[in-house]
Order: C-alpha cells, then structure tokens, then sequence
C-alpha cells in the first residue's frame, strides 16, 4: 500500500494533491456534519420524552404533538426566512439579507453541497430553541395559538439574535453580527438557543398565569407531579447522547477537537447530576429524581457556550456550580416569583444558558479554545463582552416573546377554557386520549 501511495505522489502535481486533500476534508466535514444533525434531530424526542414526563397524563399528547410541530413548522419557516436572516449577508451587524429559501444553492457543487448540509445542522438548532417553549407554557396553552408562537420564533425571533452571535459561520465576515464582532463566544449555544427558548417560555408562563390548583388563595406553591418520571428520565438520557451531536458537531469540522468536545459536554452533566443531587438533598432532605434530572440538563446547557474554549476540570465545576444553580432556581422562580414553569425550562435553558455563557469570561483555557479568561490571566474585557451579549440577547428573546404571547392573548385568545384545563388537552384540543381507559377527571 504505501508504494502504491508513493506512485501516486509520484505521478500527481503538487497542486492535485492539495486539491484532493481539500476534497476529502470537506466530505468528511459533510460526513461529521450531518452525524451531529442527526443526533440533535433525535434530542427532539428526548424533549417531548422530558415534557410528557414531567407532566400529567391527560396532557402527554398536546406535549407531543408541539414537539413534533415545532419541527416540522420550524423547519420549513427557517428553509424560506429565518435561515437568511440568521446567516445571510450582514445588514449593519442585525441581520442577514441573502439566501432565502436557500436560492442559487447549486446541490451539483462542493459549496452548495456543504450550504445544504450547513442549513440542515442550524435547522435542528432552531428546532430546539423552538420546543424549549412548550415546556414552560405546558398544560394550559391553546395548540393553535402555540403553533403561532413556534412560527413567529423560527422565522424572526431566534434569526435576529442568532445573527448577532453567528452570523458569519455561512459567508465568513460578510456575514458577521455585531455581537460576535465584539468577541462574543457562545460555541454552541447557551445563550444563542438555550437561553432564548427559556426567556420566550419565561414570558409566555408570565401571560399565560398558573394552572389551576398551582397556587393556594394564599400564594402558597403546592406540587403538581409529572405522571411518569422513568418516561422523563428516558428523555434525559437522550438528550445527553444527543448532546455530543449539539456541541461537538458545532465544529463543523472533522478534527480532534470534537473528542475533548465531547468530554467536556459528559463531565459537565455528570457534574451537574451531582451537584443539583447535593443541593435538593440539603433542601429537602432528600435526593430528588426530579431535580437531580433537571441537573444533568443544566449541566449540559452550562457547558454548550464553553465546551471548546474550556479544560476538563473547567467543565467539571462549570457543571456542578448549575447543578447547584437549578434547583435554586426553580424554587425562586416557582416560590417567589409565582411563575408556574411546569418542567424548569426557564431555569434549565434561560439561567443555566446565561450562567453558562457568563463562566466563558472565567474559565476558558490557553490551548484549547481561541478566549483566554479572567482565572487564566486573560483580564476582565471578555467577561464584560459575555455580559453584553447575556443581557441584549435577554432583553430580545423576553421582550419580543412578551410582545408576541399578549398580542395573539389578545387577538385568538391563548389559554384553553378552565373546563379545558381540567378535562387535559388531549381530550379537549386533539379529540384522544393518550392512555386510553386510564383518565379520571374527577379528581382533578
């Protein structure tokens, strides 16, 4: 075999070879690419798993079917708008304005290839953004209006401030935001997905209200426990194996990289295990499933904006200081603040998202990412930057969802009736029974 090699070096131009090495690295960048897509697509039955657990039985239907929705609406209101806006050419550093439903991709060439390859990838990203959603607002929102919501998100919401961030990963500096020309890092995504799925569920559970019996005349919280937590932990399981596809596949690159990538992603969830474990077993007494799942999520979206710019022992407390922020988190949010989040998506995606973009500033490490921070000796400018880019992407994300759920609030209408509410959505807005022979209403 390597004469066999030698000949051909022997025989190909300098120029031939470079050219065929170039081919090859970009097939295998298409292989890689798409590998990762696929296991970010498969996180979406790892949310509905989540959702549908974490909730009540009469609802397990309504929860699939928004999951299923915001793909595929998603999906296709990102092929003709969103993709554009997000990574077409740079308007003053807000938006894109070119490929738009990916006109004059050439699927005969290497670049329109990777241009299908690429908007594949950043479809199922935005997909995930889009059903963060859907656990905050669970069990009392109309399916229509929520397909309003899934839409408006895809095509225009997620877009714009994914545009700010990365708007220059499809056409290089002419298509860069204004975030990220300031050095704004969020590798994979904490704030640019996590974070903006979790501050529009924030504003849709502030304008939907609570579910019925969630809160006591006196304000006082009471539980409303999901109906199968082996479902849920299922759920969580997928999730963590598609993780490696979400961040490591963020690349976009087949090189070594994608190998500390993805230990970095594990490490920062078993951390996260453990640390929402400790701080639900000094709160309660008890080491909660419930919570300890949430923990490992928490870990994983705290780790998604530095899992190539940080080392091992970086993803590690990265993973555990979440852990420990998700269950006080969920309390405040639920116990103080009297928002009723009935799978802790606010805490999970919009806090830990933000905590995880913020810690970059703190822990990313010489030799592995392009940041140096503060606890590394890289000074206090990229913390600040991070900062920036946490609190305008939280002013969008809420402000625009907050706009949007009150004018369809007050156009069709965006709660179910409180019959509704009672009987389960699955009956009232899908006409079946998701456990058919098992519902009884009258207890509820």
């Amino acid at each position: 075999m390597w004469l066999t090699g030698a000949l051909v070096c022997a025989v190909l131009p300098t120029a031939a070879l470079a050219e065929s090495e170039s081919l090859s690295q970009g097939n295998a960048n298409i292989l890689w690419t798409l590998m990762a897509a696929f296991l970010v697509m498969f996180m979406q039955a790892g949310f509905a798993m989540v959702e549908t657990g974490f909730t009540r039985a009469k609802n397990a239907g309504n929860i699939l079917m928004k999951n299923v929705m915001d793909f595929g609406v998603g999906s296709i209101a990102f092929l003709f708008v969103g993709f554009a806006l997000m990574f077409g050419l740079d308007v003053g550093g807000v938006f894109g304005a070119s490929g738009f439903g990916l006109s004059g991709v050439t699927p005969a060439t290497p670049d329109g290839q990777w241009t299908l390859t690429f908007w594949f990838f950043q479809s199922v990203f935005c997909a995930t953004a889009a059903t963060i959603v859907s656990g905050g607002v669970a069990e009392r929102t109309k399916f229509g209006s929520y397909l309003i919501v899934s839409l408006v998100l895809s095509t225009i919401i997620y877009p714009i401030s994914g545009h700010w961030c990365w708007g220059s990963l499809w056409l290089g500096d002419s298509g860069a935001g204004w975030l990220e020309g300031m050095g704004f890092t969020d590798f994979a995504g904490s704030t640019v997905v996590h974070s903006v799925g979790g501050w529009i569920a924030l504003a849709g559970a502030i304008v939907l209200g609570p579910r019925i019996g969630k809160y006591s005349p006196d304000g006082k919280a009471k539980a409303i426990p999901g109906h199968n937590i082996p479902l849920a932990a299922l759920g969580v399981f997928i999730l963590w194996f598609g993780w490696f596809g979400f961040n490591a596949g963020s690349t976009t690159t087949a090189d070594g990289t994608i190998g500390y990538i993805a230990v970095n992603t594990s490490l920062a969830a078993c951390a996260g295990a453990i640390g929402a474990m400790i701080m639900a077993w000094i709160k309660f007494g008890k080491p909660d499933t419930s919570m300890t799942l949430n923990g490992v999520l928490a870990g994983l979206v705290g780790i998604t904006a530095g899992c190539y710019e940080v080392a091992p022992s970086g993803s590690i407390l990265i993973g555990l200081m979440a852990g420990f922020l998700v269950v006080l988190s969920v309390e405040f949010i639920d116990k103080v603040l009297h928002i009723d989040d009935p799978v802790g998506a606010v805490s999970v995606h919009g806090v830990c998202g933000a905590f995880g973009t913020l810690v970059v500033g703190l822990f990313a490490a010489p030799g592995y990412g392009d940041q140096v921070g503060l606890f590394y000796g890289g000074g206090i400018s990229l913390l600040l930057v991070q900062l920036v880019g946490i609190a305008v992407v939280f002013a969008w994300a809420f402000g625009t969802g907050l706009v949007l759920f009150k004018v369809i609030k007050a156009v069709c209408g965006i709660r179910v009736s409180e019959t509704e509410e009672l009987k389960g959505l699955d009956i009232t807005e899908h006409g079946m029974e998701s456990y058919n022979g098992f519902q009884i209403f009258t207890t509820e």
